[in-house]
């Protein structure tokens, strides 16, 4: 199958119910504009200086988003290309995001990244880290990001039961916050379980390995 099949049969799969994000990290720039020729505009990357890259060779219309652990020292890299940074997990990071992207003279979309696994290696806040930034005056301060909802990996295990647990728990978050911090955005969901993710209420999957293959 090839690229461009491949997304066809994940986008009939999905319709209308989420965005597919095409996690593109590794992969070289042919394969990107494969996709990319087959219409599709949304892809992920996790590391700064390959987004930084690829954005600059590639067409302009692409909507880059940042979807890896970002390290606050990398954050100019992607501010002028970044169309939505899904995994914010500090307040560091949020204003050190407001201060590049006031820079770059841009208002950037970020999700903060809740943490949800029962894993030491995935990153994130709790419930009250997470209700500490959106109350706190440091964001009602910070007039260069915007925050449009949440993001959050589930456990990587065989139990669908327990993925299912962990994404009920963050959609339930999501639909409490919502109205009043006006989220359009709830990003969860990847390869190996955003069917579950999309029963679980997600309107927005990253998806590397189905559409581009295993990674090398």
């Amino acid at each position: 199958m090839s690229v461009a099949d491949n997304l066809n049969r994940l986008k009939n799969q999905i319709g209308n119910e989420a965005t597919l994000v095409a996690v593109s990290k590794t992969k070289p720039n042919e394969m990107i504009m494969e996709a990319y020729e087959a219409g599709h505009r949304h892809f992920g990357e996790n590391k700064a200086q390959e987004m930084q890259a690829k954005a600059e060779q590639l067409p302009k219309d692409i909507q880059w988003h940042f979807i890896g652990h970002l390290q606050r020292n990398k954050v100019k890299y992607i501010i002028p290309h970044v169309h939505l940074i899904h995994s914010v997990d500090s307040l560091r990071l949020l204003k050190e995001i407001n201060k590049r992207a006031a820079n770059e003279e841009r208002v950037v979309d970020v999700l903060l990244q809740v943490y949800i696994a029962k894993e030491e290696s995935k990153f994130g806040l709790d419930e009250e880290e997470l209700k500490e930034i959106l109350d706190g005056e440091d964001v009602k301060a910070s007039q260069n990001i915007k925050i449009v909802g949440l993001m959050g990996m589930a456990t990587n295990t065989e139990n669908q039961e327990t993925v299912k647990r962990e994404f009920t728990y963050l959609k339930d978050l999501f639909n409490q916050l919502k109205d009043q911090y006006k989220f359009s955005t709830l990003s969860m969901g990847m390869s190996n379980d955003y069917e579950i993710a999309l029963e679980c209420g997600s309107n927005m999957l990253r998806v590397g390995s189905l559409i581009f293959g295993e990674r090398n």
